[in-house]
């Protein structure tokens, strides 16, 4: 089924990293992605042991959006930023820029989008 990157979460977007992590074709098993040689659960939109290792390789930065009047307020917001000594641009229509609930969760979705796109096709049983 295709998906929008920004609306991947839990096992859907576990085992989209996974894939991005060259696990082959990640299996699916009791909805999780079970990575086929390594842990037999991912969880690297929950657990910073997995997700972060990513985001310093890949050079994601985040940050929390902060107005209360706005729609976006609390909302954390994740971007790659691959070129040495340059700022962060938080523009919305610059980069690969996703956003979350959680560091982590925007920053695996960026991870995803960089490497797959802003739409993917993910295994029926993770849909929810």
């Amino acid at each position: 089924m295709r998906i929008k990157t920004n609306e991947l979460t839990g096992a859907a977007l576990d085992w989209a990293v996974a894939k991005c992590e060259g696990r082959q074709e990640p299996e699916v098993v009791n909805n999780f992605a079970v990575a086929w040689y390594t842990w037999p659960n991912t969880h690297y939109s929950t657990d910073w042991a997995q997700g972060g290792p990513i985001i310093e390789r890949e050079d994601i930065s985040f940050r929390k959006y902060h107005r209360p009047d706005s729609e976006a307020h609390g909302k954390y917001y994740a971007r790659v930023c691959r070129e040495s000594g340059t700022l962060v641009g938080w523009h919305k229509t610059t980069g690969f820029q996703q956003t979350g609930p959680t560091p982590l969760i925007a920053a695996m979705r960026c991870y995803v989008a960089s490497k797959l796109g802003d739409d993917i096709d993910i295994p029926e049983e993770l849909t929810p």
